[in-house]
């Protein structure tokens, strides 16, 4: 089954300096082996200006649980990790399967 890891990205204390920050962090996702495709984005602002749930949302797309499982077992995934977290800024991590549309 196709499988997607979602990095949900908390607000930053530092907005400015995380987001200097995270063109390191994609690089390091782009290097993952089996990785299929990779989407990032960020979280829109509240209209009512009540501060967004998170930060960024990082999807890592994979051909299946088994690739994405051996894709975070590799040394590119614990550089990946550890740039998440030299940050600062908590993240949650999710493996999800891939419904087909």
């Amino acid at each position: 089954m196709p499988t997607k890891i979602t990095f949900v990205i908390d607000n930053p204390d530092e907005p400015e300096a995380f987001e200097r920050a995270y063109p390191e962090v994609l690089d390091l996702a782009r290097a993952l082996p089996r990785l299929q495709r990779l989407e990032s984005a960020r979280v829109w602002p509240k209209e009512d200006g009540t501060p967004t749930p998170a930060h960024r949302t990082l999807d890592l797309y994979f051909d299946s649980y088994e690739g994405a499982s051996a894709a975070v077992a590799t040394p590119p995934a614990a550089e990946l990790f550890q740039q998440l977290l030299a940050t600062g800024t908590p993240f949650t991590a999710l493996f999800s399967e891939v419904e087909p549309r």
